[in-house]
């Protein structure tokens, strides 16, 4: 071996040095880079139980919000709705539960205001001053208490009439339509509102319009003392509850912010949504949760109608009474529960079958074989969708996305929310999405030939497995030859 000089000494000792200097540096980076790695996998983890947790809340704070939010929907369509508060109370007018207590009470206000035994007692007092017989004296005696019965039941009997006939349902609509205004002046505590709203929670509507009708009907029958009923400024209660005085505490916010209350409660719904890490299972969880509390609103409303009656005296207004006035009041709120129960529901299967689940991934692979299927036997027959169809397919998610906004803007811009409505339209978007995955064609989806196979066509399976065996053998006998010359033949190597 050639001796080294001194200059070539000093090169190789700085090669040495410096190969030493690589080395440390590798060393020093790789351990920086395993030191910053738990650390950066931290931060992650931070950063994703932050947004859980804010979704979360979001989410919470949402579904909290709804059922004010149908109570406020509610009490807004009331107000500003007069098609829609007519609705809610003329029905009332032709259930006989309603009729036979608005007729007690119209009849006992006649009595109160003219006393018939009274007005009986003085005619037959001025008929005694005349100087009769005896004879005829002792029977205006046994007339007196017949006459007074017969004219209490003309006057029930005018009055039942009147109640059970159209025209009282005629009455009770218009008055309704026409004094709409005043029930927005009873729920600001207006004292001059045909309908008041007390503070004890009782709801009171003014007969003194029947009474007039009354009025008409028995001087129409020549009953003279028709003319002696004076005006009646009396209201009757026809429901008792905390319900209306909570419906007349939130007045106020359900005119400013009734229509804005259903919105911002959906927007923190969608925020929790769109904030979660994990979207799908936040969307499905969020539906699920919406489903629960529509439930329990709906249960709330059914217990509500238990503890009305129960409370309510039968002094006051019957039983049966109560449960007719109570079922109608809330027809509407129970009805909107319901529809978006149903919603909620469609909504978490369709984002549970649209998610990340083996179950679900398995149904939709067994869909999308049966819509490949479907697509190829109409090229069979001609019918393919063609360069449409690619369009189609490269525009899936941005159509089925215009799908699904549209389908929740006709639900939730149409008032109020039915079943029906949410049935319907919840149908109709499906219907098209099934269209939509028929007509469009996947672009690695082949396209079947038209026409009968010939004759290579029908000998081409029976080649293809003797080519691909033989194929499969070749690759097998290169991959071999390349594993053996990859086998090292000595030790280390390294440079010498």
């Amino acid at each position: 071996m050639p001796k080294m000089t001194s200059a070539e000494l000093e090169a190789r000792v700085a090669e040495l040095e410096a190969e030493n200097a690589r080395l440390r540096s590798v060393e020093t980076t790789e351990v920086s880079g395993a030191q910053a790695a738990p650390v950066t996998a931290e931060k992650r983890r931070g950063r994703g139980r932050g947004r859980t947790v804010a979704a979360v809340v979001l989410v919470v704070i949402g579904l909290l919000l709804a059922p004010v939010a149908v109570v406020a929907g509610w009490a807004r369509l009331e107000l500003v709705d007069t098609d829609r508060f007519v609705a809610t109370f003329a029905p009332l007018a032709e259930d006989p539960e309603v009729q036979e207590y608005v007729s007690d009470q119209v009849t006992a206000a006649i009595e109160r205001q003219v006393d018939i035994p009274q007005l009986t007692a003085d005619l037959f007092d001025g008929l005694r001053a005349l100087d009769l017989p005896p004879r005829a004296e002792a029977a205006l005696g046994l007339l007196e208490a017949p006459a007074t019965q017969g004219l209490q039941s003309l006057v029930a009997d005018v009055v039942d009439r009147l109640v059970a006939s159209d025209a009282f349902a005629d009455i009770w609509r218009t008055a309704l339509q026409t004094t709409h205004t005043q029930f927005v002046a009873a729920m600001q505590g207006d004292p001059d509102a045909m309908l008041e709203i007390g503070g004890d929670g009782t709801l009171s509507v003014q007969i003194g319009p029947i009474i007039e009708a009354v009025k008409e009907r028995l001087s129409e029958r020549g009953v003279g003392f028709a003319d002696a009923i004076p005006v009646v400024e009396q209201s009757i209660v026809v429901a008792q509850g905390d319900a209306f005085v909570l419906v007349s505490t939130l007045y106020a916010i359900a005119v400013g912010i009734g229509t804005w209350l259903p919105w911002v409660a959906l927007a923190f719904l969608v925020a929790g949504v769109l904030v979660a890490k994990r979207r799908s299972t936040a969307f499905v969880w969020t539906a699920g949760g919406f489903a629960l509390v529509m439930a329990l609103l709906a249960a709330g409303f059914e217990i509500g109608k238990v503890v009305f009656v129960a409370t309510l005296s039968p002094s006051i207004i019957p039983g049966d009474a109560a449960e007719v006035i109570y079922a109608q009041l809330t027809e509407l709120m129970r009805s909107t529960t319901v529809a978006l129960l149903v919603l909620a529901l469609f909504a978490a299967l369709i984002a549970w079958v649209a998610g990340p689940w083996a179950p679900a991934r398995s149904l939709r692979g067994f869909a999308g074989s049966g819509f490949a299927a479907l697509r190829r036997a109409g090229d069979k027959h001609g019918l393919s969708t063609g360069s449409f169809g690619h369009w189609l397919d490269r525009s899936h998610g941005l159509i089925a996305g215009a799908i699904a906004l549209i389908a929740a803007a006709v639900i939730l811009l149409n008032r109020p929310v039915t079943t029906a409505s949410v049935v319907t339209t919840v149908l109709l978007a499906l219907l098209v999405l099934l269209i939509l995955e028929v007509l469009r064609r996947p672009v690695d989806e082949p396209e079947e030939a038209v026409g009968e196979p010939n004759e290579a066509d029908a000998a081409a399976p029976a080649t293809e497995p003797a080519t691909e065996a033989a194929a499969d053998g070749e690759a097998g006998t290169d991959a071999e030859a390349v594993d053996d010359a990859e086998v090292p033949t000595g030790g280390r190597s390294g440079p010498s």
